[in-house]
């Protein structure tokens, strides 16, 4: 698997789009009333960014990630205040990243390459990074309403250690320790 940074001039937006949207599709649908509004709206916010990842296997695109840390943050663009919306309920139930963390912020593997090993691939691949680059901790979120997410992350070795709730949505926060 390689991972390449995002460029809307080399990648299909639409696919990316639609990741991100399956990601987050329930907050997403409550916003713009559908799948394809929602997918619109995200594919105008997409930009250059190296935070995202797109994944490949081979020459295929099987998913995106997107990992940053307390000083390389992913750029905001809002092409939308829903979308400015839905980053201001995130800010209030993500983990809190510190300095010696590496965050991942949004994964998603294509619906046809899921049940195939590439989640956990990509989650281990993370993990060996931030031991690799000296971080502490490598933090992720689960959604209250994805215990499917929180097994997978906890049979990796990902503990909950906090819990936060904003007007309805609620996240896991968790955490893997590195030595």
């Amino acid at each position: 698997m390689k991972y390449v940074s995002f460029n809307p001039k080399i990648h299909d937006e639409n696919k990316i789009a639609t990741l991100k949207y399956n990601v987050d599709f329930r907050t997403y649908d409550k916003l713009f009333k559908s799948k394809e509004k929602s997918i619109a709206a995200i594919e105008k916010s997409l930009t250059k960014d190296e935070c995202i990842k797109v994944i490949y296997d081979d020459e295929n695109v099987i998913g995106m990630i997107i990992v940053y840390t307390h000083d390389k943050k992913p750029k905001s663009h809002f092409s939308s205040l829903k979308l400015l919306f839905i980053e201001i309920l995130d800010h209030f139930v993500i983990c809190d990243i510190k300095k010696e963390d590496i965050y991942i912020a949004e994964i998603a593997i294509d619906e046809n390459q899921r049940s195939k090993g590439y989640g956990t691939k990509v989650i281990k691949d993370v993990i060996d990074y931030a031991q690799k680059n000296d971080y502490k901790r490598v933090i992720l979120d689960a959604d209250f309403r994805n215990p499917k997410a929180k097994a997978l992350y906890e049979r990796l070795g990902f503990k909950v250690y906090n819990k936060k709730s904003f007007l309805k949505r609620g996240m896991y926060n968790m955490e893997f320790k590195l030595s």
